[in-house]
């Protein structure tokens, strides 16, 4: 099983001080940006005044399909942290010659899901401050294609019915399409968005 680096979080404005070229605006990467949150690749919130963007699992994995790709190129210099950076990464990815990355081990028991979706509820739960309401969709997107979009809905409501997540309606503010589509619709209460413990 390969295992993916730890998740990055970066200042939005750091970032883009990174990639932008002399005559370039902040503004020009918008539509990219946009576009890349759309496909679940990344994740940008906004904690005490301060854009920050974050890469996703399947972020992860578009990088990884990308550089495999004869026809991926740069088409500028590259600098030294920006080479240094990716060589870091390919390390942590288990190198690209053997074609372990973007493997993955599929979950294929209802325990082993149970198991690392409590611990997984945990992690975002703390590491975004979601403050016991941790959204479906993020769930479902670090968990990646190791598991069934069907199958992760179907053990997501069995864990309901033990009373280890509680799954509820509604939506945050500014959800995108991708982000609904990746929560669980249930026929008879809807859209459900946010999965909590109870207490």
């Amino acid at each position: 099983m390969t295992t993916s680096p730890e998740t990055a979080i970066v200042k939005k404005s750091e970032l883009l001080n990174r990639v932008k070229k002399k005559n370039e605006k902040s503004q020009d990467f918008q539509p990219l940006l946009d576009a890349l949150e759309e496909k679940g690749a990344i994740e940008r919130r906004t904690e005490k005044r301060t854009a920050l963007v974050s890469l996703q699992e399947s972020g992860v994995q578009l990088l990884a399909t990308g550089l495999r790709n004869s026809e991926f190129e740069y088409t500028s210099n590259v600098g030294k942290k920006d080479a240094n950076a990716l060589l870091k990464w390919i390390r942590q990815m288990g190198g690209l010659a053997s074609g372990s990355v973007g493997t993955v081990q599929a979950i294929d028991s209802y325990d082993e899901f149970k198991a690392e979706v409590l611990n997984l509820f945990e992690k975002l739960d703390k590491g975004y401050n979601y403050i016991g309401l941790v959204p479906i969709w993020h769930l479902r997107r670090e968990m990646g294609e190791r598991v069934d979009r069907l199958q992760f809905n179907d053990w997501m409501m069995e864990m309901q019915a033990e009373k280890l997540f509680y799954l509820q309606s509604g939506e945050a503010r500014g959800a995108t399409d991708e982000q609904k589509r990746d929560s669980i619709y249930s026929d008879i209460r809807g859209l459900l968005f946010y999965a909590s413990q109870p207490s």
